[in-house]
């Protein structure tokens, strides 16, 4: 791996913390759902640079499975936090 390498998942690692203290400490519950959303977002980029450092395609299988799974988290959690209203 080289430095560059380092610097993304230095970087991925600061957006990983931020978004996890918006989930912690968000003033409401849209507002943590917009962190989660990121924090997947993040996290399947992070899969796909995976495969990349690797040369392993399986890694693209698994984020697209997990970007499938997080959206529909997504529409799950919108949808009721609207019913709640």
């Amino acid at each position: 791996m080289n430095i560059l390498n380092y610097v993304y998942f230095g970087f991925v690692g600061l957006g990983i913390l931020f978004s996890f203290l918006r989930i912690l400490l968000g003033p409401s519950s849209a507002d943590r759902l917009a962190a989660l959303d990121t924090l997947n977002v993040v996290l399947t980029g992070t899969i796909v640079f995976l495969a990349l450092v690797f040369n392993n395609g399986l890694y693209l299988d698994i984020a697209l499975v997990y970007g499938l799974l997080s959206f529909v988290e997504t529409v799950v959690i919108a949808r009721h936090l609207e019913g709640k209203k």
